[in-house]
């Protein structure tokens, strides 16, 4: 018997349903093999058809395919020329064509006045023609495709020679007073120099200033005080020029410019045993152009190091004012300049750039300018307490500073030495006169070497234990050094001194029961130190008392320092062993409770 349609209609349904299945399977297959191998154009999968009674077929979403990511497009090629590799031969030849045709100029205005060739007024004025037709060419050239290199040689030789052209019509003709000159030769500058700041050029500024540093003072034959002044007048012409620039170059050559013929008239004057004060005053101006111009520049600088040192070098020649002006003036205007240059310092934290490692150069300066104050301005009896008094005060002021601490043992090392030289150490073992000026002298000063010794060694962070035993040294010798002389002016070169070798060794055991009492105080973990200096103490009073005052001392002076040094060591030990244990007892008591 026939089945009826529907079941037929049903078992076919069925069998479409189970071959959509498996053509869906075979698809996804596909799909995943596609994408294992590559990004491909996808495979299009039919839709099944639609099974009577059972609804839409549910169909396979093949996974999102992978987009490799786009490759980065290279910039296009920049259109501008890059600089050949031979490019430094136009510079060298441009500054070759600078140094000649200035040399030219200097033989124009210089040997033909000397051989009298042409009239005056055509020299000068041949000069000042070929200046401004060497200024108009450089502007021309500016403005045109890779003249660069010559519109800086061009503009910088016509400055040059127009400067060189002043200083002849005032030194060498005398057509206009000095003060004149000098204001005219600053607008040259000043006005070529601005070109160089528009043009950004610090090359330009360079073939300005140091062609005129060489050949200015052919001009006006030799180092004069004019000279000088015209080229302290383009230093400071050139100052303003550098505000916002990082010209390290310039800065070096402006500075140059101001103090190199400064000390050579200074090395002049010296030779020539005169005293000029309108050098010296021209060293003031140059320390402050160096000092501004620091100040200036040190803000919108890379290289900060470099353009404190260049300035400090600046201020060089007011350091060595004494060769041309007498010592009180001198120890003042240095002074002066100590003063200025520490304000600087204790200011700086206000100054945009004074900071760092330009601190720290102008900190050393200062220190420098102090020192060399003192030894100009007073003689050994008188420098040595002050440099003594100056490294005490350093040390505490300035503890947390390391250049002041340098500071401080240089002046106390410069203070010890005149110490020696005025109460030398042989007078601590042969009995010596001294007059009441040295004796005085002498006195303040051990005390002054006392206090500095023990203040540096504070101001150190390390303290370390063999610091400490270098300070007890110098104590014990500055106390020496103070009772001995100290009785020699009262009692004479006889009891004085064994009188004064006796408060010496006294004083020695002295100081070593001090610093025992200290060292009880402590606590035990920081009594090494301490401990160890008294014991240095003893042993060295010990050692003097054998080896010195037993064969020296004569009488009762040899008898009284054996027994008050033994009575003390007596004390020394009973006290510190009741002393230790007191401590003790107390520290067990504490445990207990």
């Amino acid at each position: 018997m026939t089945e009826p349609h529907t079941a037929v209609v049903a078992r076919l349904s069925a069998d479409f349903a189970a071959l959509s299945h498996q053509l869906a399977r075979v698809s996804a297959d596909l799909a995943e093999l596609d994408r294992v191998l590559g990004p491909r154009p996808p495979w299009p999968t039919p839709a099944p058809p639609p099974v009577p009674g059972y609804g839409p077929v549910p169909q396979y979403v093949p996974p999102p395919q992978y987009v490799p990511p786009p490759r980065p497009v290279p910039p296009p090629p920049s259109n501008a020329p890059r600089e050949r590799s031979d490019g430094w031969i136009g510079k060298l030849l441009a500054v070759a064509g600078v140094a000649v045709t200035l040399i030219g100029v200097v033989l124009l205005l210089v040997l033909a006045a000397q051989a009298g060739i042409l009239r005056p007024e055509f020299r000068v004025a041949a000069g000042a023609a070929l200046a401004a037709a060497l200024v108009g060419a450089a502007a021309w050239l500016s403005s045109r495709p890779g003249g660069r290199v010559g519109s800086v040689a061009l503009a910088a030789t016509g400055i040059a020679a127009a400067y060189m052209d002043v200083i002849a019509v005032t030194a060498i003709y005398d057509w206009v007073p000095a003060a004149a000159g000098l204001v005219l030769a600053s607008c040259v500058a000043g006005g070529g120099l601005t070109l160089a700041r528009r043009w950004d050029s610090q090359q330009l500024g360079l073939l300005v200033l140091v062609p005129l540093i060489v050949l200015a003072p052919v001009i006006t034959d030799g180092i004069t005080l004019l000279l000088v002044g015209f080229l302290v007048a383009l230093s400071a012409a050139a100052l303003p020029v550098q505000i916002g620039k990082d010209w390290v170059w310039l800065h070096g050559a402006r500075t140059a410019a101001a103090s190199l013929p400064l000390l050579l008239a200074l090395v002049v004057r010296h030779i020539d045993g005169r005293h000029d004060l309108w050098l010296a005053g021209g060293c003031g101006i140059a320390a402050l152009l160096a000092l501004v111009g620091a100040v200036v520049v040190l803000p919108g600088t890379a290289n900060r190091a470099a353009v404190a040192l260049l300035s400090a070098a600046g201020v060089s020649p007011l350091l060595c004012v004494g060769l041309a002006v007498d010592r009180v003036v001198a120890a003042l205007m240095i002074a002066a300049l100590s003063a200025a240059v520490l304000t600087l310092v204790l200011f700086g934290d206000r100054l945009p750039g004074v900071l760092g490692v330009a601190r720290q150069v102008f900190s050393a300066l200062s220190a420098v300018a102090a020192l060399i104050a003192v030894t100009v301005g007073f003689d050994g009896p008188v420098a040595g307490p002050v440099l003594l008094a100056m490294a005490a005060v350093t040390a505490v002021a300035g503890r947390r500073e390391p250049v002041a601490r340098w500071a401080a043992l240089g002046f106390a090392v410069v203070g010890a030495s005149v110490h020696l030289v005025v109460s030398p150490l042989s007078a601590l073992f042969t009995p010596t006169g001294v007059s009441a000026a040295t004796g005085a002298s002498t006195l303040v000063s051990s005390v002054l070497l006392a206090v500095a010794t023990v203040a540096i060694v504070w101001s150190l962070p390390g303290r370390e234990r063999a610091l400490w035993a270098c300070a007890a040294a110098v104590v014990a010798y500055a106390v020496t050094s103070l009772t001995v002389t100290a009785g020699v002016l009262i009692g004479g070169t006889g009891h004085g001194f064994y009188a004064g070798h006796m408060i010496a060794t006294i004083c020695w055991i002295a100081m070593a029961a001090a610093v025992f009492g200290y060292a009880v105080r402590l606590p035990r973990a920081d009594r090494s130190v301490p401990i160890a200096g008294g014991l240095g103490l003893v042993g060295a009073a010990v050692t003097k008392l054998f080896l010195f005052d037993l064969g020296t001392l004569d009488g009762m002076f040899r008898v009284a320092v054996f027994i008050v040094v033994g009575l003390v060591l007596l004390g020394m030990g009973a006290g510190y062993a009741r002393l230790l244990d007191r401590q003790d007892r107390q520290v067990v008591t504490t445990d207990t409770r």
